[in-house]
């Protein structure tokens, strides 16, 4: 059965560029020669070489060996599928819909499990799109009663308006920020959306303007503490990250849920007497 979309057996020459145009966009990304490539995938280096300039047309089965040696994400394998002139292969479900029923109750379990601690739902933007009660409360611990202008984590931490003022190490936590949308754009050239949150977050005053270029080579610390304040009190920190590997649906596969711990015990007993206020204990 023909899988391709409309009727010709052949796409036309400027989807078969588009197709090599991606590819040696990701090669790039991922800094690999073309044999690099063409090992990883188990083809010769003439047929990538081929498929590349436009001279083969790639199947189905060739363009998901390569999405796999190349590690791309499953928006990015249906953006290639679709330049080779293929239907898309991965589902891209709301969260809300009963799809993804099973994944949405997961995700409020382990929300709930956190507390008396944040915890938070983002997508491949920093969209914050569920947060359990107890992010709530420390926000508007720290925000003094004020609402965030934004749904996005982000703008939150980079505008001086929103929480940016309760961050007392705000360089340390926007410069790893940086870092991970620099990372997200180098390695996913075609994502235009993190290209244009990164080029809005360094817009925000007094971002250092070394924060532009990308530091390669450089290591993260093991362990990024958030320290915030709330008048003469401070509330330390630390995040673990949690993603579905395996998921076969676009919106899973960019979903990821951060908790926080406490790192001190006056911050777990502020927390604890947070929670113990909301629910009139």
């Amino acid at each position: 059965m023909d899988m391709r979309i409309g009727h010709s057996t052949t796409p036309p020459v400027t989807a078969v560029a588009r197709v090599g145009a991606l590819l040696r966009e990701w090669r790039a990304a991922r800094r690999w020669s073309q044999l690099d490539l063409a090992l990883d995938a188990g083809i010769s280096t003439r047929h990538l070489s081929c498929v590349e300039t436009g001279k083969a047309t790639p199947s189905r089965e060739l363009l998901a060996r390569l999405a796999d040696a190349l590690d791309m994400p499953l928006r990015e394998r249906n953006a290639l599928l679709v330049a080779a002139g293929y239907a898309a292969h991965y589902p891209e479900t709301s969260l809300d819909t009963p799809a993804l029923a099973q994944v949405r109750r997961a995700i409020e379990f382990i929300l709930q499990q956190q507390e008396p601690y944040p915890a938070f739902v983002l997508n491949r933007r920093w969209d914050v799109l569920m947060a359990n009660r107890a992010a709530a409360r420390v926000n508007r611990l720290v925000m003094e009663g004020r609402t965030s202008a934004h749904a996005n984590m982000i703008r939150q931490i980079f505008d001086p308006a929103d929480l940016r003022p309760a961050v007392v190490n705000w360089e340390d936590v926007a410069g790893d920020l940086i870092r991970h949308l620099h990372d997200e754009v180098a390695a996913n050239p075609n994502d235009h959306a993190a290209r244009a949150l990164l080029e809005e977050a360094l817009a925000y005053p007094d971002v250092p303007s070394r924060w532009r270029r990308r530091e390669l080579g450089t290591v993260p610390a093991p362990l990024l503490t958030t320290v915030l304040r709330s008048g003469e009190r401070q509330l330390h920190f630390f995040s673990t990250i949690t993603t579905f590997g395996t998921s076969r649906d676009v919106t899973v596969d960019e979903l990821h849920i951060e908790s926080c711990f406490p790192v001190d015990d006056a911050t777990a007993e502020l927390c604890r007497a947070l929670a113990n206020e909301d629910t009139g204990a």
